[in-house]
């Protein structure tokens, strides 16, 4: 009888293990699917964000905005490439900025701006652009003319140059660099006629400044005598074409 009794006991069990074997099996494939479906949260990466679209278009002219003429263009080498660049001096046309002077008649006041292309094989692609930055060719210019305007490149710089006769100059020198024109160097020389009074030159990369005075009040030109003087300008942002309102106000020489 017992062994009758542990017969029976192992035939249950055999029969139960290949129940639960069963039945784990088919557990096993109804949840395969829901696995393979799953995917790690640490596999997902957000999509990278895309830059600014670079502009590019064939002919000079499409670049200048509505409202807009071209006053004068130059071209010149400004990223290294060997090829000619070109730099658009652009004029507002407003009917309204048309004045009469009573000495000098009918003046076009319309502020000007400066657009920069980079020259690529289908055309040309936009470098900065400021659409005021410079005053009227016709501002007065009080006993003498008004100074006078001069864009160009040279040495893969961008130079703004303002030639005011025998009173001197100053000039603004650019290198292109994160994504703009960045304003790294001035230069200027105060003149009574050929004798330079004064003259001061910045470097905005190392924030050096060489303040000259000319101390021979006789001088005629040639002649002048200078004492120097070296100065750390406080290390700032280098200034954007782009962002400058009105050359007019960037005076930096010395009182």
């Amino acid at each position: 009888m017992k062994k009758n009794i542990l017969s029976l006991f192992s035939c249950i069990g055999v029969s139960l293990s290949i129940f639960l074997t069963a039945s784990c099996s088919k557990e096993e494939k109804k949840q395969e699917p829901v696995q393979k479906n799953i995917s790690p949260t640490t596999a997902v990466n957000p999509p990278e964000s895309a830059g600014p679209a670079i502009e590019t278009k064939k002919d000079i002219a499409d670049f200048v905005p509505k409202g807009y003429t071209i006053f004068e263009k130059k071209f010149g080498d400004l990223n290294k490439d060997g090829t000619e660049d070109c730099m658009i001096i652009i004029k507002k046309v407003d009917p309204a900025n048309i004045v009469t002077d009573e000495h000098r008649g009918k003046l076009d006041m319309n502020r000007r701006g400066l657009i920069v292309l980079f020259k690529k094989n289908n055309g040309y692609e936009l470098a900065s652009k400021n659409y005021s930055c410079f005053s009227s060719e016709n501002e007065e210019g009080g006993v003498y003319y008004a100074p006078e305007l001069d864009v160009y490149a040279e040495k893969e710089k961008l130079y703004i140059h303002y030639a005011h006769g025998r009173y001197g100059y100053w000039t603004y020198t650019f290198r292109y660099g994160n994504s703009d024109f960045e304003l790294i160097g001035y230069d200027g020389s105060s003149n009574s006629g050929p004798r330079v009074n004064s003259a001061t030159s910045i470097n905005f990369l190392t924030g050096k400044r060489l303040d000259r005075t000319n101390v021979n009040e006789g001088a005629e030109g040639g002649d002048e005598v200078f004492e120097d003087t070296w100065k750390k300008e406080k290390p700032t942002r280098l200034m954007t074409l782009s962002e400058i309102k009105d050359f007019d106000e960037l005076d930096f020489l010395e009182d």
